[in-house]
């Protein structure tokens, strides 16, 4: 039986299979995700404040995702929910998921860490609406009303983080001002 082909989804959009030696470095902005199941590929996103990385990685079928979204609920902003659901965590979860059950992930298998929500300071006004810290709330609830179970965390603080996750192994590196400040 032949090996499945490594494929990448980002945003909704499939993108053509790639093969071992093409993996690469593949970025995810704001309100965006992807899931890969090339073992040579490294999700990354950077420069979370009050923003969550949401990473899953399923260590039987090798197959990685993050989301990196923005706000806790859409239904402050329905439009761009419906344009861009990966933007919120209400919806963007969900998405996530469902793309990377496509992938052949199970939920039961997967390996869950969070990384953001900080209050970031030179962010006052923001920062008093505790943007953060609703993210990482709505997360957690979201992910523990399906049975999922959150492995690894790096959030809260005052500073801002970038995340890769390598698809091959499931390993989250957290830095900040190109230090490693956490590896899930």
């Amino acid at each position: 039986m032949a090996s499945p082909v490594p494929s990448l989804v980002v945003g909704s959009t499939a993108v053509p299979p790639r093969g071992a030696a093409a993996g690469g470095r593949i970025v995810v902005g704001i309100g965006e995700f992807a899931v890969s199941s090339s073992p040579d590929d490294v999700i990354v996103t950077h420069a979370l404040g009050s923003c969550i990385a949401v990473c899953i990685w399923d260590p039987v079928v090798r197959v990685g995702g993050l989301l990196h979204f923005l706000l806790p609920e859409s239904k402050i902003n329905p439009e761009r929910a419906r344009k861009q659901p990966a933007t919120f965590a209400d919806t963007g979860i969900p998405l996530l998921f469902q793309t990377a059950y496509a992938s052949g992930i199970e939920k039961k298998r997967c390996h869950v860490r969070l990384v953001g929500g900080a209050e970031v300071a030179g962010m006052q006004g923001v920062a008093a609406l505790n943007v953060g810290k609703r993210n990482l709330l709505v997360a957690r609830q979201i992910l523990w009303q399906n049975g999922v179970l959150v492995n690894g965390e790096a959030t809260g603080g005052t500073i801002p983080r970038s995340v890769a996750l390598r698809a091959s192994d499931g390993v989250v590196e957290v830095t900040s001002a190109r230090d490693v400040v956490a590896s899930l």
